[in-house]
């Protein structure tokens, strides 16, 4: 009841907040009065598949506010991290041998974020690269102050938010700032509501192990491929200057490896481009995903929740059952090289590093396995057809 009653005041408070700043800055002496303080957002965290994404959808799609954008975290920082680069782009280059003043992107770029959005709805907030770790709190500093309004789900509290993570000392600061302008609330069921029974479509995840089992990938492959306007052929993608290269696909439908997807150094920005041009995606040979494998493992995380949040059907085949695919094990077979390596970096505790751990890995895999088993629905296969769209 508390959690319905926050999310209502917010729904309030925030469309008349947004229709009141935008009908201000239309007027010619808006910049000589006090702006209206902006409600406090939310910061709603709890268990995988509790519901939290879906309440977030419903609150962002019936908030009658124009200047609104809802994005996946991965997204949004992909997106500064191009507005930063294509802004330094801009600048006189520094003369040799003289002493520049450096230039700071982050304020001008919170500014035309601010611009362009009153309310900011983020899905997934998770902090695990250092990159992004080190601009959060100057990021949204800026964002708050020009009055932007945040709605954000997670699976971590915000104290547990880059928890362990390399130079965490510098991060804190954000979650205090965080707090300030959201107020956090847990959103816990105990059920994954992914995983209760539901109507599900023909197969969609097939083991490695049964027989015959890449001829009938193939033949639902050709059976979809039949629909498409297309001739099935190799595909090209652009990406950030980059050329990403898939081995079969059909118009908006794709066949790949997991090998091809997740093996190669590829990131959030390839896998969302991919999410933009195919509906259904084939996975084929996932392993059974190991410590040994983490950096694959990583990048599978990455993808399927780009694939989740753009509605992209995903027929797999693989090693071991979808529940037992993550496994932790092998880790002592490689701490010795974490501690060296550890070490050349001048660090120290590593054992509580969840870099070296995979602690960040296991509690990430358990939201893909449950979006992995409602991507398997008929629901989510009949959501994810664009043919007509």
């Amino acid at each position: 009841m508390k959690t319905r009653k926050r999310w209502c005041i917010v729904y309030r408070s925030c469309t008349k907040y947004c229709k009141d700043t935008i009908l201000a800055r239309r007027t010619y002496f808006h910049s000589f009065f006090e702006r209206s303080k902006p409600p406090k957002g939310l910061y709603v965290y709890g268990d995988v598949g509790t519901g939290k994404t879906m309440v977030m959808d419903l609150f962002y799609s019936h908030a009658a506010v124009k200047k609104k954008s809802r994005v996946h975290f991965h997204g949004f920082m992909l997106d500064v991290h191009k507005r930063i680069h294509r802004l330094k782009q801009t600048l006189p280059k520094r003369k040799p041998g003289l002493m520049a003043k450096s230039y700071d992107p982050i304020a001008p770029i919170a500014s035309e974020i601010s611009d362009e959005t009153c309310l900011l709805c983020f899905d997934e907030f998770q902090v695990t690269d250092i990159a992004d770790a080190m601009i959060l709190k100057q990021l949204f500093e800026n964002l708050f102050r020009n009055g932007v309004v945040v709605v954000a789900t997670s699976n971590r509290p915000p104290e547990d938010l880059y928890k362990n993570g390399l130079q965490r000392s510098n991060f804190v600061p954000f979650i205090a700032v965080l707090k300030e302008y959201c107020d956090a609330i847990q959103l816990n069921s105990g059920i994954d509501y992914r995983k209760r029974a539901g109507s599900r479509t023909v197969q969609l995840y097939y083991l490695t192990s049964e027989v015959d089992v890449e001829a009938a990938l193939d033949e639902l492959f050709d059976e979809l491929a039949r629909k498409q306007n297309d001739i099935t052929r190799p595909r090209i993608l652009k990406v950030q200057g980059r050329e990403l290269r898939l081995s079969k696909a059909c118009g908006t439908l794709a066949d790949c490896t997991f090998e091809e997807l997740c093996d190669k150094p590829l990131g959030a920005s390839d896998y969302l481009e991919m999410a933009q041009h195919f509906d259904t995606v084939f996975i084929r040979n996932i392993p059974m995903l190991t410590l040994a494998k983490k950096t694959q493992a990583r990048r599978f995380i990455t993808l399927i929740d780009a694939f989740y949040d753009h509605k992209v059907r995903v027929i797999c085949s693989a090693a071991m059952p979808l529940e037992n695919i993550f496994v932790q094990k092998d880790y002592d077979s490689h701490a010795d090289d974490a501690r060296v390596f550890v070490d050349d970096l001048g660090l120290n505790h590593v054992e509580e590093l969840s870099i070296f751990s995979g602690a960040e890995e296991i509690f990430a895999f358990q939201r893909t396995v449950s979006r992995l088993t409602e991507m398997q629905t008929e629901e989510y296969w009949e959501e994810g057809c664009r043919s007509g769209k």
